[in-house]
């Protein structure tokens, strides 16, 4: 199961298939340290990482704090200009800025918008290409998203399905669309990059589904998402970097045989965007991902590694149009010592979001 929801685009293609074979699982590992067993996967992931934590300047405002104190109660260090900028100064430094949330394709950006502000968006994500027969999938995320202040928003949304499915091992032939369910999302914005050296937003999805993205059988499944989502400003109005940490845990309920499941997900994300001119910005962007069997990421079953090109683009002041295209260039199942993970994963997976902002 993949609960770092896919979502909506009215295309299928067809790609040469990987069937999925038994899931195997290893012994208990914890996340950092599952982690670290594949460092070249990594090594991007973690550099962008450092791009956020490890260079020198101002120490992050949060919420509700004025300056940043040292335990004995003294100031730590201020802003490179002496000190944070006042509400009004800092909202001029970015009232034209870029709005990263949807500039980096599958990674997040930490922007939430401005208090009051409503947008409607449509995020439509296919997974293709399994190791025999067609394999093609198409989810879609529908959600009005409200920014309560400029700290907190939340967006309820439901999700649409469509499998296309022909002589792939473990799976039912299968051509059908359906309603899929619905999540509610909640996000708040820790650090504001606007007075910080870099951004970071928390980010909470729970959800539930009555069918199974990858299979289109009929489930009844609930779960929930956390993320921590970083980005930083590079070079003004030109790069921006990225690194987002996923945790994904649910439980399903095969309506045919009554059985239940436990799963989880561990993903880090890494990207990184240039803005050609206003309104048009690409890049690329990597993830690496793991898949458990056990809500707690108790038993790993598989990884997976992905990268591909990313854009965005303002078709209007308005209306904003985002995407990527992303291969599995490195992946594994346990027990299986095939190239690439296709029993919990697809060789190709891509995203194509359009969002209006009122």
């Amino acid at each position: 199961m993949q609960l770092i929801m896919l979502h909506n685009m009215r295309f299928l293609w067809e790609f040469d298939a990987v069937a999925p074979t038994e899931r195997l699982s290893s012994g208990p590992l914890t996340a950092v340290a599952a982690a670290l067993r594949c460092p070249r996967a990594l090594t991007a992931l973690l550099s962008a990482a450092t791009l956020f934590l490890g260079l020198p300047g101002a120490v992050p405002a949060f919420a509700g704090q004025e300056e940043p104190l040292r335990a004995g109660g003294k100031p730590i260090l201020a802003l490179p200009t002496g000190g944070k900028p006042s509400g009004n100064a800092a909202a001029s430094v970015h009232a034209d800025d870029v709005d990263t949330e949807h500039i980096f394709g599958f990674s997040m950006g930490s922007d939430i918008g401005r208090t009051g502000e409503v947008e409607l968006e449509m995020e439509n994500v296919g997974a293709f290409g399994k190791r025999d027969g067609s394999y093609a999938t198409l989810a879609t995320l529908n959600q009005v998203k409200y920014t309560l202040t400029d700290r907190f928003r939340i967006a309820p949304g439901f999700a649409i399905g469509a499998q296309r499915i022909d002589g792939v091992a473990g799976f039912d032939d299968r051509h059908h669309v359906s309603f899929n369910g619905a999540t509610m999302e909640f996000r708040y914005k820790l650090v504001d990059r606007a007075t910080a050296p870099f951004g970071l937003t928390l980010h909470a999805q729970p959800g539930w589904s009555w069918v199974d993205d990858a299979s289109g059988r009929r489930v009844e499944q609930y779960g929930g998402e956390f993320a921590a989502l970083f980005d930083r400003e590079l070079v003004t109005d030109r790069w921006f970097a990225a690194f987002n940490v996923w945790y994904a845990t649910g439980v399903t309920r095969e309506l045919a045989t009554g059985l239940s499941a436990h799963d989880s997900e561990f993903a880090l994300h890494g990207a990184l965007s240039y803005q050609i001119e206003p309104g048009l910005v690409v890049g690329v962007g990597t993830r690496y991902l793991r898949s458990y069997a056990g809500g707690g990421l108790d038993r790993l079953a598989g990884e997976a590694v992905y990268v591909g090109p990313t854009f965005s683009y303002n078709l209007t002041h308005t209306l904003g149009l985002s995407g990527t295209w992303q291969v599995q260039v490195a992946g594994r199942a346990i027990g299986d010592g095939r190239r690439f993970n296709l029993d919990h994963f697809e060789r190709h997976q891509a995203m194509l979001r359009i969002n209006a902002h009122f």
